[in-house]
């Protein structure tokens, strides 16, 4: 990074002094045209008015040779608050906060996914810590002090005293605070990682942050986020809408790197303190250049220890406090409830991230704890992915491996396919050709079945999950598994297409990056066929892991061993050699769910005639001799060429030659348990009586 020119940072400091070109040259007994030639970069002051200049402004020795600013006491700090609109317009809450559903998972997944997009050394892991510390007594009337809370107090209780939604929130957080004496701070800190660099008001991740909405300084395709939304789950966890930032800069600004402080408050439109304000507010230095606005200040370690805001190491990266934190949702109430929700959301979201092998260390190292002024009541926890999510890591970390397998033969193996992805051409290139891309699908038995299995989890270049799908219509007596979707550079950042992938799946992701879908960006950025490539995409992983699953001839379709003998279908077929005459079940595909219900997927061959098939699907259930009773249908849905009639019979589309549906079978109608029998599938026409 270009240093700072001489002149310019001279004329910074006099401007801090409130000193001119005139008392600079009468202090230090030279011209004000030798001052001014400093000022305008024309020339620099010999060595023995260098020193001169740093005792007149109070520098120290140095300074002026590495263009130092000087810190700032924090008795110096203040806040600004934004005048009102002079057009009488008002805002009554940052309307960005609102676009997430939010709670602590959600706060822990937009903090960590900026994280990680802003990781430094590719080679090491970012580190996030989180921690909780309830304050009260001396702890807490010394930070309050630090704060300038007597400043802010008169705005809070303007804007808590509002009929409006941010307002009972802020109400709700001011009583907690005088009824109980104590504060809950949470401080996200990140290290290697860039740090909040750049200008105080120009483009810079600093100014993104901190001034700007709807605005992303991600670098790259490959970034998580892209919509500058994130950033306002912070300010949304506070029930005083109050955040004070620290960052350490992996790149100089104003020749330092180290605690660079600021603190932005968000408030709705209020009258406070004898004036109208428009809502916003930061906490820093007084800038004389910008009418009494404040800008970040370069802080000690003594004001980091005040403001709860000392870092752990000089790495770089940013500590962010929220002030009065809680769980929007109102299901985490306590410090061991909100360790236990941000612990969760982290794992859910990150555990791939978190995966390591012996020769490749994890992406993102993430911890939680909880103390109550300073002393520990919830130890820290690092979370381990093979705790959280051991089938899914062992599946990720036999990829990063290279052991996985096309075909498994033993309980432990996983299995590796792909899933095609159809990019199109970008609009603003022009071009008519589109690209393809393949997505590593990966397969693992689960040891342990839960409620959670027979899931899909899909994700990208950070392996934060964007997806999480329940696969459904399995083969027969598919064991429990887990599957996850490698795409983009996910897959291998040197794999075909990743890149590309990566912008355009970028490109089709919500706000909240738990979806890949239509969105306003999609539709604008690509060429005809973005929607409809993302829907083939969607519908083809899922498909690939039912082909996966589905067994394979030479097994004859018995299904596990565990449960051979446990299930059957009866698939009547036509026995002339002519072919079909009459409907015949094709083939039949199905689970038993954890509650003990038939879930079938069912294809049914057609012979060719003028009118439509009307058939009534019978499910029955059989042993190995003696009647079959038949069961009740929870639910039929028709998948391809038929319909579902009032009387739940199925019309078939007339003259296709083949169809599908999918049925649910009524548990209360069972005559004894789906395990303890044979399932077996008939067809009746609709007129026909029954037996």
């Amino acid at each position: 990074m270009e240093a700072e020119r001489f002149g310019d940072w001279l004329a910074r400091q006099l401007r801090r002094q409130d000193m001119s070109q005139a008392e600079l040259a009468v202090e230090i007994g030279v011209t004000r045209a030798a001052v001014s030639a400093w000022i305008t970069n024309r020339a620099e002051p010999q060595m023995n008015k260098i020193q001169a200049i740093e005792d007149v402004l109070g520098l120290s020795s140095g300074s002026l040779v590495s263009r130092q600013d000087p810190g700032t006491s924090v008795e110096a700090l203040t806040w600004y608050h934004r005048p009102a609109h002079d057009d009488g317009g008002r805002e009554f809450g940052n309307a960005a906060a609102f676009a997430f559903d939010p709670n602590l998972g959600v706060l822990a997944r937009e903090a960590t996914q900026n994280s990680l997009d802003e990781r430094l050394n590719k080679d090491e892991p970012v580190r996030v810590r989180h921690i909780l510390d309830e304050i009260e007594g001396e702890r807490l009337y010394d930070f309050l002090e630090a704060l300038r809370w007597n400043e802010l107090e008169p705005h809070l209780d303007a804007a808590a005293g509002a009929d409006n939604k941010v307002g009972r929130i802020l109400a709700e957080g001011i009583r907690d605070l005088r009824q109980t004496g104590r504060l809950l701070l949470l401080r996200i800190d990140d290290y290697n990682a860039a740090g909040l660099t750049g200008s105080d008001y120009d483009n810079g991740r600093f100014a993104a942050v901190t001034r700007r909405q709807l605005e992303s300084r991600k670098q790259g395709e490959a970034a998580g986020g892209s919509y500058g939304l994130g950033k306002a789950t912070f300010w949304a966890t506070s029930r005083l809408g109050l955040v004070l930032i620290n960052s350490t800069l992996s790149e100089p600004y104003q020749g330092r790197t180290a605690n660079r402080m600021f603190g932005r408050l968000e408030l709705p439109w209020r009258r406070a303190v004898g004036n109208e304000w428009a809502g916003p507010a930061w906490f820093g230095e007084p800038d004389p250049e910008r009418r009494g606005a404040t800008r970040s200040w370069w802080g000690d370690d003594e004001t980091a220890e005040r403001l709860f805001l000392k870092r752990d190491s000089g790495a770089p990266g940013t500590s962010f406090l929220i002030i009065g934190a809680h769980d929007p949702s109102g299901e985490a109430d306590n410090l061991e409830s909100m360790h236990a929700a941000l612990v969760d959301g982290l794992a859910s979201s990150f555990w791939a991230s978190m995966v390591a092998t012996p020769q490749r260390r994890p992406m993102l190292e993430a911890s939680v704890v909880a103390r109550r002024n300073g002393v520990v009541v919830v130890p820290e926890e690092r979370i381990d992915p093979d705790v959280y999510e051991p089938t899914r890591s062992r599946a990720l970390r036999a990829f990063l491996q290279g052991r996985t397998v096309t075909k498994s033969t033993a309980g432990d193996d996983v299995v590796q396919r792909s899933v095609r992805l159809q990019i199109p051409p970008l609009k603003s290139t022009g071009k008519a050709t589109s690209m393809t891309h393949d997505a590593v699908l990966l397969l693992a038995r689960e040891d342990t079945p839960t409620n959670r299995s027979n899931r899909l989890v899909c994700m990208r270049s950070s392996r934060m999950v964007v997806m999480n799908r329940g696969v459904t219509d399995l083969p027969m007596g598919v064991e429990p598994f887990q599957a996850v979707l490698l795409a983009g550079e996910a897959a291998g950042a040197d794999a075909p297409g990743a890149k590309e992938a990566e912008q355009f799946l970028r490109a089709a992701e919500p706000p909240e990056h738990n979806d890949w879908k239509r969105t306003d960006d999609l539709t604008t950025t690509y060429a005809r066929g973005a929607v409809t490539g993302i829907r083939n995409f969607r519908s083809a992983m899922l498909e690939e892991v039912r082909r996966a699953l589905r067994p394979s001839e030479d097994r004859g379709g018995a299904g596990p061993t565990s449960l051979k003998g446990l299930l059957d279908l009866g698939v009547p077929r036509a026995q002339s050699s002519g072919g079909a005459r009459v409907p015949t079940i094709d083939a039949v595909e199905g689970t038993i769910d954890v509650d003990g219900a038939w879930h079938v997927r069912v294809e049914i061959r057609l012979p060719v005639k003028d009118d439509a098939w009307m058939l009534t699907p019978i499910l029955r259930f059989a042993s190995r001799s003696g009647p079959k009773p038949e069961a009740r249908w929870a639910k039929i849905e028709p998948e391809s060429h038929c319909e579902l009639t009032e009387e739940g019979a199925l019309l078939f589309t007339a003259g296709c030659r083949t169809a599908s549906f999918n049925g649910v079978s009524d548990i209360s109608s069972h005559p004894v348990a789906a395990r303890m029998a044979f399932a077996e599938i008939d067809l009746r026409h609709a007129k026909e009586p029954a037996e």
